[in-house]
């Protein structure tokens, strides 16, 4: 082989074509991966009481229901977070596919971007309040919500389902509740199920954030198109701390001292950690007293 044969043979095996750049997917892209870092802390799958499981992180919950006919999903998350939640579900013996329906508590980027790539990974439809609805349609936070200067735009979701206060979603063996508690966003909706284990049943609360933090601009006290916004908060409030609450999730775990929880369910302490009756009341009281901070502050502005 002639020195110029050789060379070329040589330069032949050592050649590849340039790799062709892979498309990112527009429902799994990075949303404020930096600030939303503080949320996604990795968190292990865990059974809270019955059929209800915990598939979210360490800072950000979502919850699963298994009805025997097809999963509930409390929440989407975001979508940098997607890839963990269906492998939560995955680590817990469930298929992501057999996800039928999606609950949303917000239409706030951190519980709701992640709904459509869920939602395309299972089929499932969206259920949400009529506002929250029209929000996951349109991939961005209600004009009127009191953060709306300071929220990202999320994937639209195809399939959305609106449903009324005190509407139930039904699924196999899982009856769930919507608790309307607007305020922190204005379509906010809670959730409440029965959860059974060993002959004993448990009412379980999914329940959105109650943090009355707005925008700069916002005022609770002096809406420009609705006026006193507070009264409804309020309300919203006080109807989540009357309801039947043995055990609750809250949006943020760290809202309501379920990390704390978790922790202990780790460490195997018994009885059950989760199981806490007065843990909705709390939660109200806490976030109630905010409020009245926050009209404290609005009032002495005037």
């Amino acid at each position: 082989m002639t020195k110029t044969l050789s060379a070329l043979a040589a330069a032949s095996v050592i050649w590849t074509a340039p790799a062709l750049a892979q498309p990112a997917d527009p429902l799994t892209r990075p949303i404020q991966p930096a600030y939303a870092a503080r949320w996604l802390a990795p968190q292990a799958p865990a059974r809270v009481f019955g059929n209800t499981y915990y598939v979210g992180f360490g800072g950000l919950s979502l919850a699963l229901i298994d009805t025997g006919a097809g999963l509930m999903l409390v929440d989407g998350g975001v979508p940098q977070g997607v890839a963990q939640v269906e492998a939560n579900i995955r680590k817990l013996g469930f298929r992501v596919q057999d996800i039928r329906y999606i609950l949303s508590t917000e239409s706030h980027w951190d519980h709701s971007s992640g709904i459509a790539a869920l939602a395309r990974g299972s089929g499932a439809m969206a259920i949400a309040s009529a506002s929250g609805a029209e929000a996951l349609r349109l991939g961005r936070s209600d004009p009127e919500d009191p953060q709306a200067e300071d929220l990202e735009r999320f994937p639209a979701v195809g399939r959305v389902r609106a449903v009324r206060d005190g509407e139930t979603i039904r699924l196999g063996n899982a009856t769930v509740r919507a608790v309307m508690t607007p305020g922190h966003s204005p379509g906010s909706t809670s959730w409440t199920w029965k959860s059974c284990e060993a002959g004993q049943c448990r009412n379980v609360v999914f329940a959105a954030s109650l943090n009355p933090i707005s925008s700069d601009h916002f005022h609770y006290t002096r809406h420009p198109r609705r006026g006193d916004l507070t009264t409804g908060f309020r309300a919203g409030m006080r109807k989540l701390a009357a309801l039947p609450c043995d055990v609750l999730i809250t949006a943020h775990p760290d809202h309501s001292g379920f990390d704390a929880k978790l922790k202990a369910a780790e460490a195997g302490r018994a009885p059950n950690p989760f199981v806490d009756p007065g843990a909705c009341r709390a939660y109200s009281a806490k976030y109630e007293a905010l409020l009245d901070k926050r009209i404290a502050g609005e009032k002495s502005e005037k």
